[in-house]
């Protein structure tokens, strides 16, 4: 598991993906974003998902988990680009309204234009 966390200058975190997500990534990748967002660093989160293979239910504990860690601060979330498996969890996740197809710059765009709006 490969991963890439970037933080933009309106506190948008892109996390970038790459293989498998199972349960020991996912526990370092929440470590490290939940930090960012109690120090008030983090205002919303791109999840892109372009190039992950595959993710058990331990990934989507950690979307929900964070999502539940921004609810405080109406924080938002983006689950950019997954596969067309992995939009069908997502659906059944009850979480389909938070996929975006597109780019970075795209979503990055437009969470800046909502979080200084």
């Amino acid at each position: 598991m490969q991963q890439l966390i970037q933080l933009t200058v309106d506190g948008i975190a892109v996390i970038r993906l790459q293989g498998d997500l199972d349960h020991h990534a996912a526990n370092r990748i929440r470590e490290d974003i939940s930090q960012a967002i109690y120090q008030g660093s983090v205002h919303a989160i791109v999840w892109n998902l372009g190039d992950l293979q595959f993710m058990d239910s331990a990934g989507i504990g950690l979307i929900l988990g964070r999502m539940r860690d921004l609810a405080p601060i109406n924080g938002q979330t983006v689950i950019l680009n997954p596969s067309a498996t992995m939009q069908k969890i997502f659906q059944f996740s009850g979480l389909s309204k938070y996929i975006w197809q597109g780019t970075e710059d795209e979503v990055i765009r437009t969470l800046g234009g909502i979080l200084n709006g």
